[in-house]
């Protein structure tokens, strides 16, 4: 006994001072679990440079008086502690990305991980996370799940889930588009849990859904066969629940068989990339949008645009690129870890993480972020827009309809039975966004009276 004891004390000894000598100027080692050669490449890019630049914007470095962005990364320090970025790609393999979280830990030293595009590899790193005693930051693979039924208290997603992107659309959904729908969507997490959110939403608005989900599994190249399934639904909407680069023969396969002409399509404005090789005949059309750079007007949004128009060109074609559908998200993700670490004063362990987390009130390129305390799930607005034009040199496709705030898109709390009683944790914290958005209102309708009072007095000749 006494000798189980003694042991016991070292383990703990040596742990406490693993943790003060990592205060004390040890490297803090994030890996960034992504997909650069897989079937959301476009997705993966985006995460890399939007966490890259999201860091370097917490910490108030300009990679403008470095001689690279390598550098200017380099000098990047959290509570004392320099940062090192260790990029994988997983090609949105589980089972690579799983094995490659282990190795960050084990044989690097990563103390938190980051990703990843795929929800399906998520999945998997949540649990390598939890076992390993490390937080993971969800970015940006969106599957209510995450956050939902699979959810752990070391995950912390501050992108959006596509409940969000349900709400949005429930907006204009009921607007002269038809009641009766059916969705194709990607066969697997993502596809299937975005596919229930949506249509429990949708069903609340309204909307009758005439037949179960069509899936097809992600790597589709031809879609005839599911397409002459929705075809011989009946329904007068379609919505389509896709990612990654099979979205172009997905969108230009709906064009050939003339799926349009017989039924609304309204799918999601994707990438920047994948947009410009649209359908001339989705020109007018509207729909929901997570972040386009032309939308938010904000000093964050100005910065990540500058940015990185300077220092990251398309890594595809080598022209000069702009912050695209999952940039924003990253960025901020980069900006929740740098405060969080910050007010733990560089301990990562999740015990000092997670209630540092909790409730997280941060500005960043969409406005502000909320992290509800319940699930670790980011609050965050989304955007309607109408697509104005396919050919713009600057990516400017979008003409901004409206912004639905993050209040408006909040999913509900929604943890595995085991874990509902942490749902009771956001109510106070849902208190003070409300009062926060209504004093921002009442600010708004002040000072556009004292404008209208300036005008009117100007006009009298005062």
């Amino acid at each position: 006994m006494l000798r189980k004891t003694l042991i016991l004390m070292v383990t703990a000894l040596v742990l406490l001072v693993g943790v003060t000598a990592a205060q004390e100027g040890e490297p803090l080692k994030i890996g960034i679990l992504t997909d650069e050669s897989g079937a959301l490449t476009v997705y993966g890019y985006e995460l890399e440079y939007g966490f890259k630049l999201g860091l370097l914007y917490a910490a108030g470095i300009d990679p403008a008086d470095y001689d690279s962005v390598d550098d200017a990364l380099a000098a990047v320090e959290i509570a004392g502690r320099p940062v090192e970025i260790l990029v994988r790609d997983n090609g949105s393999d589980p089972a690579v990305a799983a094995d490659q979280a282990r190795e960050l830990i084990e044989s690097e030293g990563a103390e938190i991980l980051v990703g990843a595009p795929s929800s399906g590899v998520t999945l998997g790193l949540q649990q390598v996370a939890l076992d390993n005693e490390v937080m993971l930051y969800v970015a940006p693979g969106a599957s209510p799940s995450i956050t939902g039924e699979s959810f752990n208290v070391n995950t912390v997603r501050v992108c959006r889930n596509t409940i969000q992107d349900s709400l949005a659309l429930a907006t204009f959904a009921t607007e002269g588009l038809g009641e009766n729908w059916v969705i194709l969507a990607a066969d697997y997490d993502f596809g299937r849990a975005s596919a229930a959110a949506f249509e429990a939403t949708l069903s609340a608005y309204g909307v009758t859904f005439v037949q179960d989900t069509i899936y097809a599994p992600l790597e589709t190249s031809d879609f005839t066969s599911y397409l002459q399934e929705v075809m011989n639904s009946g329904a007068d909407v379609l919505l389509p629940i896709w990612a990654g680069d099979t979205t172009v023969p997905l969108y230009q396969q709906l064009e050939e068989l003339g799926v349009g002409d017989q039924m609304a399509v309204v799918g999601a404005f994707n990438s920047n990339d994948i947009v410009a090789v649209s359908d001339p005949s989705t020109i007018g059309s509207v729909s929901w949008i997570v972040y386009h750079y032309t939308f938010p007007q904000t000093e964050a949004n100005d910065w990540l645009v500058e940015k990185h128009v300077a220092y990251f060109p398309n890594p595809l074609t080598g022209e000069t690129d702009y912050p695209d559908l999952f940039t924003e998200c990253s960025f901020a993700t980069a900006q929740a870890i740098y405060e969080t670490v910050s007010a733990t004063e560089g301990d990562t362990l999740p015990e000092a993480m997670i209630p540092a987390v909790e409730g997280l009130v941060f500005e960043g390129p969409k406005g502000t972020y909320y992290v509800r305390p319940s699930d670790h799930q980011a609050l965050v607005p989304m955007y309607i827009a109408r697509l104005d034009n396919l050919d713009d040199p600057e990516y400017k496709f979008l003409e901004l309809l409206s912004e639905v705030s993050a209040l408006d898109t909040a999913p509900p709390c929604s943890l595995p039975e085991s874990m509902a009683d942490r749902c009771d944790m956001d109510a106070e914290f849902m208190e003070s966004i409300q009062a926060g958005m209504g004093d921002m209102g009442q600010d708004m309708e002040s000072d556009m009276s004292e404008d209208m009072t300036e005008e009117a007095t100007e006009e009298s000749g005062g």
